[in-house]
């Protein structure tokens, strides 16, 4: 008898678990698309807004904040055995 209540309870359990899974990755997904849409329109009105007034110029994103001295790039090709 408590041996089906506690498999039972775990089936519920598993299943309540599947639809929260569920409907957490749809709204990641929506949220994933409002996101791209956000980026191809601000990217489009900024297109719009450069060709209105040509003479300011474009900022340069990288150079808007210092790049971290204790972090470094190191390509994957330099970290590779040379004798090969």
């Amino acid at each position: 008898m408590l041996s089906s209540v506690v498999a039972g309870s775990g089936l519920l359990l598993a299943l309540v678990a599947l639809v929260w899974v569920r409907r957490v990755s749809r709204r990641l997904d929506t949220l994933k698309q409002s996101y791209w849409e956000l980026r191809y329109e601000y990217t489009r009105l900024r297109s719009q807004v450069s060709r209105l007034d040509p003479e300011t110029p474009p900022e340069p994103a990288a150079a808007a904040s210092p790049p971290d001295p204790a972090v470094s790039f190191v390509p994957l090709s330099a970290i590779r055995k040379k004798d090969r």
